[in-house]
């Protein structure tokens, strides 16, 4: 064509139809609102922990009156927390990455961690009501003990008891699952030496610390603080996790579970005594605890054999 134009020769073409409305039919884009904040609470225990500045912020939406009674009888707790939180914070974030809260789960089964649960407020609450019935001031004192007693005594009754469970398992399973097993056990091995190496640094802080004074005691201090955050947070992994027995063996936690139970009933009655309470009660103490684990430790190697299909032997 000499003046442009659509060549008279081709067929006709319809034009292209414009793209689809979002939503049809033309109109607004839908709202969708965002997702709500998690609770600090919440926070503080599954994800990482806010800042110094975000924490302020979570106070200050606090009531006015509830402030002033926090300010009157945590007064000297609260000036230490711009000091102390950064390095607990610091300090949580790197126990979690060398220690995972979850990488040892190989497999989850949510009706034994509820079983679990239930067992564990059930007991608290036993416990409690023993006291309250049949409790003098001096079996509060001691069960505040037992308590602190198990955090720090259970990592070294893993290190002692984990190897004999699997050295027992070892020999039940067969050959062929047997070198697989050893090729596992490196990943228990090492998360193991990196906790009793954080321990042991932590130790020699303190000593450190004990023969400075002056400004470089406080120096000093500060790793100190530090390295007794990261030990305590990684103690709450790894007596969770058992140095990662799980990649080992499925069963293994449980297994560990139940031993260590009975372990820390033996050491109750040789540090602590008898509970109180009539003899009747004091036998149902002693016994019901490590028996109501051992029965939940049961019940979960039961359900990984009928359901996921894991035994002992493989």
């Amino acid at each position: 064509m000499v003046y442009g134009g659509p060549d008279p020769f081709q067929p006709y073409q319809p034009p292209a139809p414009p793209p689809p409305l979002w939503p049809p039919y033309g109109g607004p884009m839908p709202h969708v609102p965002p997702a709500p904040p998690m609770p600090l609470w919440r926070r503080m225990r599954e994800d990482e922990w806010p800042t110094l500045r975000e924490l302020v912020g979570y106070v200050r939406r606090l009531n006015g009156c509830l402030i002033v009674v926090l300010l009157f009888t945590l007064g000297p707790f609260l000036m230490s927390v711009p000091v102390l939180y950064p390095l607990a914070r610091s300090a949580r974030r790197q126990a979690r990455r060398v220690f995972p809260a979850s990488g040892h789960q190989r497999i989850h089964d949510p009706d034994v961690v509820r079983i679990q649960k239930a067992r564990a407020w059930v007991a608290a609450g036993m416990s409690f009501l023993l006291l309250v019935a049949y409790g003098r001031p001096d079996d509060w004192d001691q069960a505040e003990q037992q308590f602190f007693l198990r955090l720090v005594i259970t990592p070294w009754l893993l290190l002692v008891s984990a190897p004999v469970v699997v050295a027992v398992l070892l020999r039940y399973v067969p050959p062929a699952e047997r070198a697989a097993m050893r090729g596992r056990l490196r990943p228990a091995v090492r998360s193991a030496a990196q906790y009793f190496g954080a321990f042991t640094g932590a130790v020699a802080l303190m000593y450190v610390a004990q023969l400075t004074q002056g400004v470089v005691l406080f120096v000093v201090l500060l790793p100190v603080v530090w390295a007794l955050f990261f030990v305590l947070f990684a103690t709450s992994v790894v007596v969770r996790t058992a140095f990662r027995a799980a990649e080992v063996h499925a069963v293994l936690p449980a297994l560990l579970t139940g031993v260590l139970v009975w372990e820390f009933a033996g050491i109750g009655l040789l540090t602590g005594g008898m509970p109180p309470g009539p003899p009747l009660v004091q036998v149902c103490t002693v016994l019901g605890g490590p028996a109501s684990v051992t029965a939940v430790a049961w019940f979960e190697v039961r359900r990984l054999r009928t359901r996921y299909g894991v035994t002992l032997r493989g």
